[in-house]
């Protein structure tokens, strides 16, 4: 059916009945009347009423072939967020099935306004929804109808939102529509992201998409009577359906080979329907006596599926002209798997074939979750992004077993699929017999074979050779315990040392009641989690000590390490804050003195406490290495900040050398407000005048008036914050 046209519950019926000749047609009439009264008088952005997107996603779901439970859901997935409706009432009115499928649907609140803020709740809305999906597999089937209907709609939005939902689908949602085989919905998804995201690219190849298939029109029907006349010839029963590659398909196509489509003649594609496995691979043997078939391009995913179980024969010949096209040849149940997927095997999973949990495509979101665990929400979603990346390369072990990988995966990878243990003492191995280093790519069809050494461990360094979710968060994990055990020993050195110098022990301070007393008092329940504290910074040694040691508060005062000065707080320091945490001790990093006001990052370092960096610090890049050690920090009350010392900051200019230039410089950072404390000038023989100087502050929003108003002066070529790119002038 048209998404544009109306649908009705009579369409609906009519079309689940075609597969459930038994459904409860009360169940979904009921849901379809209660859904439509709770949402009357709520219109959508496109002024259509609102129960349109509901009654569309229940169509979609019925389309997918679903049970009724899965579409009275459809209908009334947005009853618990959009109106007063609870859930004990869906429960009363239809069970605990429908509600806990609507329960899952229905998002957390985001209370906040912050960037973190909305970050985390996405991520948690996000986790969610898995683990919901891992114990019923029809909660992201709804919620990939739902997105779908709302991809269909999306031009009523504001272009911000239009950008913001389409690339969170492209990124999410259409690769887990293909994770989980559900080709349709990914093709369209793809292709309405495509539309929003690039809409003068979307036109440009549609336009000439259409030009280049109108053309083709002769070969075309050519080619497929002579398929069909093959098919009937050796007596295989069969369909042929031709069809042009979806758009976001060719366009990627374009992006990586960089030509343009009169270049590209895989465009058009076939795809051959048969009875059998054995009618499959006859058919191939007959199109390759055909046609030539382009080496290289024949694959077989009925010997080895495709981790979303996907099965078909691919294969491109050079057709008519020498012209290239595809052929895709599948059985009808591989057809049916391949449009919708885990829902094919829905009805299946019902009649008691196994839980639908089994399945290998719902297992994967649980290693999902599981190489996640204990991740930051920036860390989780982008985990998510690379487990969705489509698997491509299949590797053997020497006794055959067969893997799955992203391209892009390595030596290293492999070790850790097999496991964590021999990932973490990989030191390289052999592909096809001969020896290879950890960062050598993974080919498909290649035989591996991983070498191991006692004295390997993992470093810092592997997190840029591996490809794969499972093997980074493996690593992670273990850098993790590392982290953990060294700060463990700082912190025991910062503690005893600090008792040293009161004349106690650490033996005699742990050994009493006080001990345990303090622990609790922290809310810990073991020696190693306070001196990792001390050792991260959360705690200082001194407060301990005096904790310890009664009286000892006054004289104990850390001394620096060997080599190292100590500092006083500033004022900047205290205007920051650790969120959730005020044990931490704050400090703003010297690489980028960060301004109050300027977006920033938080990293724990050994014995120091947090180093606070601006977001934009070349710095961070490499700190972000080492996710564990992040941890959020914003700016105090605007009193705090306001009460502030003024912050140096270093400028560096570029601009024509004119009479009076460094005057009017000089004057507008004045005018704002600002001190100029040094400067540092040189000028060259092309008249070119170079600038570096420091000047004084309050905070980020002075500084970016300031950098505005230099850049605007006449004959200034370039102007910036030294370190972190601001403005150019051409």
């Amino acid at each position: 059916m048209d998404s544009s046209a109306k649908i009705r519950i009579e369409d609906i019926l009519n079309r689940v009945e075609l597969y459930r000749p038994e459904l409860d047609e009360d169940l979904l009439r009921h849901a379809y009347v209660f859904a439509a009264n709770r949402h009357q008088g709520q219109v959508r952005r496109s002024g259509e009423a609102y129960f349109t997107h509901p009654l569309t996603v229940a169509w979609i779901l019925a389309e997918m072939e679903l049970d009724e439970v899965a579409i009275a859901a459809g209908l009334l997935h947005d009853l618990l967020e959009d109106t007063e409706t609870t859930a004990g009432e869906l429960e009363l009115e239809f069970g605990p099935d429908v509600t806990r499928l609507v329960a899952a649907l229905t998002k957390l609140s985001d209370f906040e306004s912050s960037f973190s803020s909305r970050e985390a709740t996405e991520a948690e809305n996000f986790r969610r929804l898995l683990l919901a999906s891992m114990d019923d597999v029809r909660v992201i089937l709804v919620k990939l109808a739902d997105r779908l209907h709302n991809m269909r709609t999306l031009g009523f939005l504001g272009r911000d939102r239009q950008v913001a939902i389409a690339q969170e689908t492209l990124d999410i949602y259409a690769p887990i529509a293909n994770r989980l085989g559900i080709g349709s919905i990914k093709m369209e998804m793809e292709d309405l992201c495509f539309r929003h995201l690039h809409p003068e690219q979307w036109e440009r190849l549609e336009h000439e998409i259409k030009d280049r298939a109108d053309a083709a029109d002769r070969w075309f029907a050519e080619i497929r009577s002579v398929i069909e006349g093959l098919l009937a010839e050796h007596g295989i029963s069969g369909s042929v359906q031709g069809r042009v590659k979806h758009m976001y398909s060719v366009y990627q196509k374009l992006r990586r080979q960089g030509v343009d489509v009169a270049n590209v003649f895989d465009f058009l594609a076939f795809r051959i329907i048969v009875e059998s496995v054995g009618d499959c691979y006859a058919v191939l043997g007959l199109i390759h006596q055909q046609w030539p078939p382009v080496p290289g391009r024949m694959k077989d995913h009925i010997a080895i599926p495709k981790p979303n179980a996907y099965q078909s024969l691919h294969t491109t010949v050079l057709g008519p002209e020498a012209h290239p096209f595809e052929i895709q040849i599948r059985t009808r149940d591989m057809h049916k798997i391949a449009e919708f997927g885990i829902a094919a095997h829905w009805s299946y999973k019902e009649k008691g074939s196994g839980a639908a949990s089994e399945d290998s495509r719902i297992s994967w979101l649980r290693s999902l979750l599981d190489n996640s665990e204990g991740a930051s929400p920036r860390e989780f979603l982008d985990s998510i992004k690379v487990d969705l990346y489509p698997d491509d390369v299949y590797c053997f072990t020497p006794r055959g077993d067969v893997y799955s990988f992203p391209r892009g995966a390595t030596i290293l990878d492999f070790a850790y699929r097999i496991h964590s243990e021999v990932g973490h003492s990989c030191v390289g191995g052999r592909v096809n017999g001969r020896w290879v280093p950890l960062r050598t790519e993974l080919k498909n069809g290649d035989i591996v074979e991983i070498s191991t050494s006692p004295q390997q461990r993992p470093h810092h360094d592997w997190l840029n050779l591996v490809a794969t979710n499972r093997a980074r968060a493996k690593i992670r994990s273990w850098l993790k315990r590392e982290e953990r055990d060294r700060a463990v020993e700082v912190g025991r050195k910062l503690v005893e040392r600090e008792l040293r110098r009161v004349g106690a022990s650490w033996r005699r301070a742990t050994a009493g009641d006080e001990f345990a007393a303090l622990l609790a008092s922290h809310g810990m329940s073991r020696e190693e989690d306070l001196l990792a504290a001390v050792g991260f910074g959360r705690l200082a040694a001194s407060g301990i000590v005096s904790e310890l040691v009664p009286g000892a508060s006054q004289e104990a005062v850390e001394e620096p390490e060997p080599g190292q000065r100590t500092r006083p707080p500033t004022a900047t320091s205290e205007a920051l804050e650790v969120t959730g945490d005020a044990d931490f001790l704050v400090y703003v990093a010297r690489c980028c003195r960060p301004l109050p006001g300027e977006s920033i990052v938080g990293f724990v370092t050994r014995g120091k406490g947090v180093a606070v960096h601006s977001r934009s610090c070349p710095n961070v890049r490499n700190l972000m290495y080492h996710p564990e050690r992040e941890i959020e920090v914003k700016w105090a009350s605007n009193a705090a900040v306001s009460a502030g010392s003024p912050s140096r900051v270093e400028v560096d200019m570029d601009f024509d050398d004119r009479s009076g230039m460094l005057a009017s410089i000089s004057q507008l950072i004045t005018a704002e407000g600002s001190d100029i404390l040094s400067c540092q000038l040189r000028t060259e023989h092309n008249d070119r005048g170079f600038a570096a100087m420091t000047i004084m502050v309050r905070d980020a929003a002075q500084l970016e008036r300031i950098m505005a108003r230099l850049g605007s002066l006449n004959g200034m070529r370039r102007v910036e914050r030294r370190g972190q790119s601001q403005q150019a002038r051409a």
